[in-house]
């Protein structure tokens, strides 16, 4: 569950942090107070983009932290397969923002905004406020499906999509395989004039590295034999040496070492300097020697250089990658000299890739059109609950006309709210309210089928009051009781319903606006109760409505 809450320098507020408790967390507060704010901020430490709107003016850095204690197994499972290092299954979610760049961490490590998202994914779930439209898109359908349908589909899927990109791959070599005989006569010319420029060279790997250094080393000929030649002469062929003195500086310390200790170690190091330097001069005399700078060598050093590059140009930036593309072009050549077997068996490939896709595209259809039957049922059963009292919630079939990575369905929500009508898709019968509360029971269904333990919803009660509202407080109420739920409401119904009522209000300090956050008492929360039914003007009568309204919510519970 998500236990703190911190944000800094961000919106309006300047600094705020909460502590929620388990079962229904309620944020309620009056119009432009700052709860969106709050989500706000939740959704950055999340990974989610951050709007520079977001950002107060003042040029400090905004930071967001969210720390989760982790309790279900399979949850702390999957995180540790993510290698996320947990202390007493604790994680803390931090993202740090400024003008020109958001650094997000994952107990204390820098991670990228995928992983964090990727994290965060198994600790909470978001319903935005306008996240219901999204159940008009036939995708979403198939995505709800597929995530309800996980477990028995995720190993299908991933086969199906690996064998998709492999018949698409075969199929695009088919469909570009076709030309006539002059077109093969022509690329087979070229391939064969390309082959045999390479081949014709003669490389040999490695060639090129030993040629750049023989170039270079020829090229700086003349300084390298004058720098050469003055450092012998500094340390071997005259008498003003090196070598000469440190021999007669060695002589001198000869003579007297039998009278001191020290200076015979003095002699000892200077006879090994002597006898490393006469080695030194030993070599370098035979490089001067053996060294060969001649023209002819440097020409054909260089002809070579240029022929091994004008091929690089052409086929590939190093002599393996030369080499590499000879062999495929000589595979083509083959190809095209008997292009009649190789459509042949190109197509024999594709029937059989696309039987294999085809199969393995069946066997997910009928899986998804399976636990669609569990999915409607239940999702049926929760509208139910929400006050769709004669719903009829299924989900129908479309088969697309090609194959897809995704394979070959595309499945639709229908829904009758009324007794002797026809099915029909979302759209064309949910209002905006209905369409809320249907989202609202897919979200029930799937936190019971996976392991999320904090849901977040931001003003579910979009376009709903009355009994409906009443029916959704304790819909809200059943979830919270095997989950945290964070719920921006405005409806008193749901508010009543908290297991823990925030206030967020909005104030003048120091001539800025800010926002605040409030964990309300008993009686508190009976006052903003009031508030939200009575609006400025709050009477005994009002009052007394709310104190109603929370004692026959405790009775719900």
């Amino acid at each position: 569950m998500l236990q703190n809450l911190h944000v800094k320098n961000l919106a309006l507020i300047d600094e705020c942090e909460v502590e929620f408790d388990e079962g229904l967390n309620i944020l309620s507060g009056e119009t432009g107070a700052g709860k969106s704010i709050i989500i706000g901020s939740i959704n950055l430490a999340l990974g989610e983009k951050v709007p520079k709107e977001m950002l107060r003016d003042n040029g400090q850095s905004a930071f967001v932290e969210l720390i989760f204690s982790v309790e279900n197994e399979d949850t702390i499972k999957k995180l540790r397969e993510l290698d996320v290092e947990m202390d007493d299954n604790t994680v803390i979610l931090s993202r740090r923002i400024t003008a020109s760049r958001a650094v997000g961490r994952v107990n204390g490590e820098a991670v990228s905004v995928s992983r964090m998202k990727e994290i965060a994914s198994y600790l909470i779930d978001i319903h935005g406020q306008h996240e219901h439209q999204s159940l008009l898109s036939k995708k979403k359908h198939l995505d709800i499906l597929d995530e309800y349908a996980k477990k028995p589909l995720e190993n299908k899927k991933q086969t199906m999509a690996a064998l998709y990109k492999e018949y698409k791959s075969i199929k695009e070599e088919f469909e570009n395989a076709g030309m006539d005989a002059e077109q093969r006569n022509r690329e087979l010319s070229f391939l064969t004039y390309e082959v045999d420029e390479i081949e014709q060279a003669g490389l040999v790997i490695g060639e090129d590295e030993e040629l750049e250094e023989q170039f270079k080393r020829f090229s700086n000929g003349k300084k390298i034999m004058e720098s050469v030649n003055a450092a012998y002469q500094m340390t071997g062929m005259n008498d003003a040496s090196a070598s000469e003195l440190i021999g007669s500086a060695a002589r001198e310390l000869t003579q007297v070492m039998s009278y001191d200790k020290d200076v015979e170690k003095l002699q000892s190091q200077i006879a090994e300097i002597d006898s490393l330097l006469s080695d030194f001069n030993h070599e370098i005399s035979g490089y001067i020697s053996n060294a060969e700078f001649d023209d002819e060598t440097f020409y054909k050093t260089q002809k070579r250089l240029d022929e091994i590059n004008h091929l690089k140009s052409k086929y590939g930036s190093s002599i393996e990658e030369i080499l590499a593309a000879m062999d495929e072009k000589q595979k083509r050549i083959e190809v095209l000299n008997d292009y009649d077997a190789y459509l042949k068996t190109l197509n024999e490939k594709l029937n059989a890739k696309k039987q294999e896709l085809s199969d393995i595209s069946e066997e997910v259809s009928k899986i998804r059109k399976r636990e669609a039957k569990k999915l409607t049922k239940a999702i049926k059963e929760a509208l139910v609950d929400l006050n769709f009292l004669d719903v009829a919630f299924e989900m129908e079939f479309e088969k697309l006309p090609d194959f897809t990575a995704n394979g070959i369905d595309l499945p639709e929500f229908v829904i009758s709210t009324n007794p002797g009508e026809a099915l029909k898709p979302l759209g064309k019968i949910a209002s905006g309210g209905e369409l809320s509360r249907i989202m609202l029971g897919i979200k029930a269904v799937m936190a019971e089928n996976d392991h999320i333990e904090s849901l977040i919803f931001d003003e579910i009660d979009s376009g709903i009051s009355g009994r409906t509202a009443q029916m959704v407080s304790e819909k809200m109420n059943e979830l919270g009781r095997n989950h945290q739920i964070i719920c921006i409401t405005h409806l008193p119904q749901i508010a009543a319903m908290a297991d823990a009522h925030f206030l967020i209000e909005k104030s003048v300090e120091n001539k800025s606006t800010v926002s605040r956050i409030y964990k309300l008492s008993e009686e508190q929360s009976i006052s903003e109760l009031a508030r939200m039914l009575g609006g400025v003007e709050i009477t005994d009568t009002v009052m007394q409505s709310a104190k109603e309204m929370k004692k026959l919510a405790a009775q719900k519970k």
